[in-house]
């Protein structure tokens, strides 16, 4: 095994990537913010290292050896936290990497009323966090061609999995069914990112990947058949408008899309959970939907 994976931001996400990659690599490494969080890090495989606003000698030594770079850090006003700190390290001390993945979001795409949108579709993205999100996939893609390495941007729809769904929010009594008509969204287990990316990685596919399911559906649906699974009454349905959403959480409602996978499926790669209803019945089948260890 020649293959070494370093992850910048190796939470949720990351962590199943790792898991995913382990047993063909030589090496999986990745960061925290907490030094708090690094065992939980070592529970999944990875090698740990604190990242903050500044990359540490012993993550420098990691990265002089990683074939697989892969970004799971968020931008801000400033920019992307990762290469304003190590875009000189990878442009010039990382003379093994073969491939950048950078994780990334469907809602560049903005508001599409409804509409299917793929790859090739506008970005017109509503929030500032979709708007740097935009400005780094075209930063990440820029040093690629500089590099002239394979880089894949990996645009996720919303997460979900162990201890991130509809029945740990039911077990909590925290479920709602909020209703805005026509309202759609897609949806990505965590076990696909995981898959998708790994399968990116091996192939060295480069470009944009909508990494997401078959089925945009209306959340309330979703709630509604987590409940069913559960033996439990759906709660009511709330109007958007009296739903009391925070200001972030009206901003997901902002947009209506229905985001189209075929590209990354045109790659080879086969949806483990290719809409909510099977992932729910898996899910509850075999208690997946608790918390992951930690």
């Amino acid at each position: 095994m020649t293959n070494k994976f370093f992850i910048f931001g190796a939470g949720y996400s990351g962590r199943a990537i790792a898991r995913e990659v382990a047993g063909e690599a030589a090496l999986v490494a990745g960061t925290t913010r907490s030094a708090g969080k690094a065992e939980r890090l070592k529970h999944a495989g990875i090698v740990p290292f604190l990242f903050q606003d500044t990359v540490s000698p012993d993550a420098k030594e990691a990265l002089a050896t990683t074939t697989h770079l892969i970004v799971s850090v968020a931008p801000d006003a400033a920019g992307d936290p990762v290469l304003i700190a190590a875009r000189e390290i990878i442009s010039g001390a990382m003379p093994a990497l073969k491939w950048i993945g950078y994780l990334s979001t469907v809602g560049v795409y903005g508001d599409h009323g409804g509409a299917w949108v793929d790859e090739t579709a506008p970005c017109d993205p509503v929030s500032d966090r979709s708007k740097q999100r935009l400005v780094a996939e075209n930063d990440w893609l820029q040093l690629g061609e500089e590099l002239g390495l394979p880089v894949a941007i990996i645009r996720l729809s919303g997460i979900y999995g162990p201890g991130r769904n509809p029945f740990c929010n039911l077990e909590a009594g925290k479920a709602r069914r909020i209703v805005k008509p026509g309202q759609v969204f897609n949806r990505i287990h965590v076990d696909d990112i995981a898959g998708a990316t790994a399968h990116l990685a091996r192939c060295f596919e480069t470009g944009i990947f909508n990494v997401t399911d078959d089925a945009p559906s209306p959340p309330q649906d979703v709630v509604a058949y987590a409940a069913a699974l559960a033996g439990q009454a759906a709660p009511p349905e709330v109007a958007f408008e009296d739903a009391g959403l925070s200001p972030m959480g009206r901003s997901f409602y902002g947009e209506c899309k229905r985001v189209s996978n075929a590209r990354l499926k045109s790659t080879g790669y086969r949806m483990r959970h290719p809409d909510y209803r099977a992932a729910l019945e898996t899910m509850w089948a075999d208690e997946s939907w608790r918390a992951e260890e930690s």
